[in-house]
């Protein structure tokens, strides 16, 4: 691989006229054929090609994969808020044709907000939410219940 970039860089440096003329006369007759342009045999240069075509490969795929984890995130969110769904989303993840399932930081930030959600729902969450209210109202509504409730059991005392 060394001795690839070695050719790469020298063969690009030659090209800028700095290498000797008899090795530009050499290039100049082999110009018709990749590999001696790059200065490489035929076995190297197809190796470097079936190198870049494999990188080129393996980027693409894990930035189908990125995209994907995206729509992913996109469509959990539609469906919490109760959004319209998105055609594009959708097409994206098919792409990706793998299992696709949130990164591992987006799904702890998405338990996170469900657990805040259910303690939000719970009894001691519904006591904290009290906390918020106005407090008047509550005594308010407090004494006029205990005033119904005194005088329906002095009616009913009176009675007696």
């Amino acid at each position: 691989m060394a001795f690839m970039v070695k050719n790469m860089i020298s063969s690009q440096v030659k090209n800028l006229g700095f290498g000797g003329g008899s090795e530009e006369q050499k290039e100049e007759g082999g110009a018709s054929d990749p590999a001696a342009a790059h200065g490489m045999t035929r076995e190297e240069y197809e190796e470097y090609q079936k190198q870049v075509i494999e990188e080129k490969m393996e980027r693409d795929a894990a930035f189908t994969q990125k995209k994907a984890e995206r729509a992913c995130l996109r469509v959990h969110l539609r469906e919490k808020y109760r959004l319209p769904k998105s055609e594009m989303d959708e097409n994206q993840i098919q792409m990706a044709g793998e299992d696709v399932d949130l990164p591992e930081d987006l799904r702890k930030m998405v338990n996170e907000d469900q657990e805040e959600e259910e303690d939000k729902d719970s009894v001691l969450g519904q006591l904290q939410n009290l906390q918020n209210m106005d407090l008047d109202t509550i005594k308010e509504k407090a004494q006029a219940t205990f005033m119904e409730i005194k005088q329906s059991a002095e009616q009913k005392c009176s009675m007696m």
